[in-house]
């Protein structure tokens, strides 16, 4: 697809843990948490395109395009993640998580759309996380990716949680052709564009 081009303006971040995906709340129950506007002075009407949960790290765009954001947040573009999972994942999961599977979203069952997963060969070279995760004295855990263009509530989670495999750590890499590459965690890049 065509790049978009305006007068508006565009940033990518990777969001550290223990962050919410918004900039402000009027619920009193989150006035403590921590909000994307901590990272930066960003301009009035920005919008985070999607979400991730406060757990999860990695990729988020944000604009003040809202055409762009309802484009991106659309069918037609994938997100990958990397999922840090207990355990060793095994061939017959992840034949799971690509063919579909049901879990619940708002109280109903909902059956996910094929997808690409696979296990990775090796760590990915990711920033070291806020909270530490469980070391190896509570048993193996592995990383796999697994790319997806829908994006129910928490839904790579309650994926490989079906398979066995609870998530411990969930890393968003890439939207469409945009990557984290090296960037670290709170880092914030004004871009003119979006290379979708």
């Amino acid at each position: 697809m065509e790049a978009y081009k305006t007068e508006h303006r565009h940033f990518i971040i990777f969001k550290p843990f223990g962050y919410l995906s918004q900039f402000a709340s009027n619920d009193s129950k989150q006035q403590s948490k921590k909000f994307l506007g901590r990272l930066h002075v960003f301009p009035e009407g920005i919008m985070a395109i999607g979400r991730l949960d406060e757990a999860s790290e990695g990729l988020l765009l944000l604009t003040t395009n809202g055409k762009m954001s309802a484009h991106i947040n659309s069918q037609k573009v994938d997100k990958e993640y990397y999922a840090q999972v207990d355990g060793d994942i095994t061939e017959a999961a992840i034949a799971q998580l690509q063919t579909g599977l049901d879990i619940r979203v708002e109280g109903e069952m909902y059956s996910t759309k094929p997808c690409k997963a696979f296990k990775l060969d090796t760590t990915p070279v990711l920033p070291k996380r806020a909270k530490k995760i469980r070391d190896d004295r509570h048993g193996p855990t592995s990383w796999v990716s697994i790319t997806l263009n829908e994006g129910k509530f928490r839904q790579v989670r309650k994926m490989t949680s079906v398979v066995g495999f609870p998530t411990l750590r969930l890393v968003r890499v890439r939207v469409g052709g945009v990557h984290i590459n090296t960037m670290d965690a709170g880092e914030v890049i004004e871009v003119t564009e979006f290379d979708l």
